[in-house]
């Protein structure tokens, strides 16, 4: 498994996560690799992670969802990858003592390039579409809780999370209505509304 660090919009390495590739092993027959094998996978992280809830999304071209996370003590790392399709992978580091607080990194997964992005706890996740169908799966070390899951607005004006709408060729993408009302970084800190 090869690992590499993730550096922020501002070319700094954030501490944490990581984009992990699985070893693939080709021949006349096709390929095979092991997307998850929890020694390696804790080995690589240096952490003794469980992961307790797998999820799956479908989402069409310009569907963009987050920016997600969960308060204490349901605070939630994830493990993502793309099975089909590829997406704009966006963290945002909202660990107050971190010295990348409020920096945000992007990262392109896809069926071919087989990376995996490894989300530790204090990150905000979210992630747009880059073609007509895409399937996200991930896995989270703490289940989901309605009541402690916030939403970080995708186009926070502070924080200027570059989505690549230019490139293509969208106005605006397609949110949802919850994800809609999501609050702005300074809404979120001013209330404590957040880790």
């Amino acid at each position: 498994m090869k690992i590499e660090k993730i550096k922020s919009s501002k070319n700094l390495f954030i501490n944490g996560p990581f984009i992990l590739i699985p070893d693939k092993f080709s021949d006349e027959r096709g390929y095979f690799y092991e997307s998850w094998n929890k020694e390696i996978f804790n080995r690589a992280i240096k952490r003794d992670i469980s992961f307790v809830q797998d999820n799956h999304s479908k989402s069409f071209y310009g569907v963009l969802r987050g920016l997600h996370f969960q308060k204490k003590p349901y605070e939630q790392a994830k493990l993502i990858r793309v099975i089909n399709g590829a997406i704009l992978d966006i963290i945002v580091d909202l660990r107050f003592n971190s010295p990348t607080f409020k920096e945000w990194a992007s990262i392109t997964l896809n069926k071919q390039n087989r990376k995996q992005l490894w989300i530790p706890e204090g990150f905000a996740h979210g992630f747009i579409s880059l073609t007509k169908q895409t399937e996200v799966n991930y896995k989270t070390n703490n289940f989901w809780n309605k009541k402690f899951e916030r939403t970080l607005i995708w186009n926070d004006l502070d924080l200027k999370i570059n989505w690549k709408l230019n490139k293509l060729k969208l106005k605006t993408p397609i949110v949802s209505k919850k994800d809609l009302e999501g609050k702005s970084l300074q809404e979120l800190i001013i209330t404590k509304d957040f880790f």
